[in-house]
């Protein structure tokens, strides 16, 4: 089934020049770029994005860390593109993330694990709309 997906390379990731890695790995997975863009996060919307964690004592920092500098903003379609990019993507925390996914070969510490990705349908879908405004 065709999907649509957001994908964040989040400051970190862009400040490391990564950015043309990253999506290499995607399009060698077949993934087609349907919307890219290079932005600044505001505050706000950043606690918007990361409500769902806004009572944990790891908030603030995560915030820092997505709005520390310009991240990457990604749309990407494809044959289950988000159990593809989450394959991709690897864990959460880059520590626990295999080496081969992008978080295991690029990602440090948390709360920088270099990228984001929708975890769902239903994410991916309010995730675009947030960011895209689509």
């Amino acid at each position: 089934m065709i999907e649509e997906t957001l994908v964040i390379i989040k400051p970190e990731g862009v400040k490391k020049g990564i950015v043309g890695e990253i999506i290499s790995r995607f399009e060698k997975k077949g993934l087609r770029i349907k919307k890219l863009a290079l932005k600044q996060i505001p505050v706000d919307l950043a606690k918007e994005h990361y409500a769902h964690q806004s009572d944990k004592p790891y908030f603030q920092g995560i915030i820092d860390a997505f709005t520390c500098g310009e991240v990457v903003l990604m749309i990407l379609e494809g044959n289950e593109a988000i159990q593809v990019v989450r394959n991709l993507v690897g864990s959460t925390d880059p520590i626990k993330a295999l080496p081969g996914t992008i978080r295991g070969d690029f990602g440090s510490v948390l709360p920088l694990n270099v990228i984001h990705a929708s975890d769902s349908t239903e994410s991916a879908q309010v995730e675009i709309a947030r960011f895209f405004g689509v």
